[in-house]
């Protein structure tokens, strides 16, 4: 047979086989699901997901899923063990998605690359030091040497650090009690620490009477704040970039909705009193150094950089990990800011505005 007749046979089978394989070889097929893990709560025997309904109602992500033939499954993580709960999601590919704080996700990809940010929340989050009614101590200075209830791995922590190093302490000063919020809130509640770490519900120690809090991240500098927001598999976003993106923006849609000011009494009594009393969220709220519009910024800027380029040397230092982060793979802005300007927001919020008091 000729070198020509060789080639045409060679034509005509490539184009058999090409023939023959299926559809989804030449175009990517979208799955069946996304499954995002949500903090859960249960409210009056029903689970709750935080902000869940916002997403749906304001950023439209169940409209937009469902057009494109895709189901939107949430996953319960308990409040009790939101980290570990959603790290094992992402390790064991059952969850493609989560909303959740900074330290876990480094944890998680301090073993091997897993998770990215694609839609930071801002800088919503505060911390508090609470010490029983009667205690003496009013600083951190005052409790070295003391028991401290403070649930180790989680968001937290990092701001607890930063305390403590801007005193010019470590943990090792003080005897760690390392136990979840439910569990601290009580042992602080009868004694048995002398001081307790964490969030908004240092309020309700406060309402109750039994604590009172010696210091927050309100007033401190802006990357000591809690910071996480939507993290997603890197296997989904390789996969799926376009519905990576769908997701993106809906939430960024949700952070536009929630930073507008005409929106702000609706947000503190339709969603975020659904998980704490309103009178804590409120309180949580008052006073703060960072403006309302900027605790809701899902902007890659300096202050978000610094506080996770912090967080992972504190977690090497600390012994919570073993291995460095790449903060380049950590921190993937291209959703973000893509969803920025197709929303046509890339105004709205500015770095410059971060910290500045409202």
């Amino acid at each position: 047979m000729s070198q020509k007749s060789l080639y045409t046979l060679a034509v005509i089978t490539y184009g058999m086989v090409l023939s023959m394989l299926p559809l989804q070889s030449f175009a990517e097929e979208l799955p069946k699901s996304v499954r995002i893990a949500a903090v859960a709560y249960n409210i009056a025997g029903k689970t709750t997901f935080m902000n869940g309904a916002l997403l749906i109602k304001e950023g439209g992500l169940q409209e937009a899923l469902e057009k494109k033939g895709v189901k939107l499954e949430w996953v319960p993580a308990a409040h009790s063990a939101v980290g570990p709960i959603i790290n094992e999601g992402f390790a064991n590919g059952t969850i493609d998605f989560a909303a959740y704080g900074d330290l876990p996700p480094i944890i998680l990809n301090a073993s091997r690359p897993t998770v990215q940010l694609v839609a930071p929340w801002g800088r919503n989050g505060n911390s508090y030091l609470v010490v029983p009614t009667a205690s003496s101590a009013k600083s951190i200075l005052d409790l070295k040497g003391r028991r401290i209830a403070l649930h180790r791995g989680r968001p937290w922590e990092i701001s607890f650090a930063n305390l403590v190093e801007s005193q010019g302490l470590t943990l090792k000063d003080f005897k760690i009690v390392n136990v979840n919020p439910q569990v601290g809130a009580a042992a602080l509640a009868s004694g048995s620490v002398d001081a307790y770490f964490s969030l908004n519900d240092a309020y309700n120690l406060v309402d109750k009477k039994v604590g009172k809090i010696i210091w927050s991240t309100k007033n401190a500098p802006p990357d000591w704040k809690l910071m996480g927001g939507l993290w997603a598999s890197n296997a989904f976003v390789q996969k799926y970039p376009e519905l990576t993106q769908l997701i993106v923006t809906s939430y960024i849609k949700v952070n536009y909705w929630t930073a507008q000011d005409k929106n702000k009494e609706q947000y503190i009594k339709e969603y975020a009193a659904q998980v704490q009393p309103e009178s804590v969220i409120r309180r949580d709220y008052e006073e703060d150094s960072v403006a309302w519009k900027d605790r809701w910024s899902p902007l890659y800027d300096q202050a978000l950089t610094e506080h996770y380029r912090r967080s992972v040397s504190y977690a090497r230092k600390s012994g919570l990990i073993q291995n460095d982060v790449d903060l380049k793979q950590l921190l993937n802005p291209k959703f973000a800011d893509q969803a920025l300007k197709d929303l046509k927001l890339e105004s709205f919020w500015t770095a410059a505005s971060i910290g500045s008091k409202k």
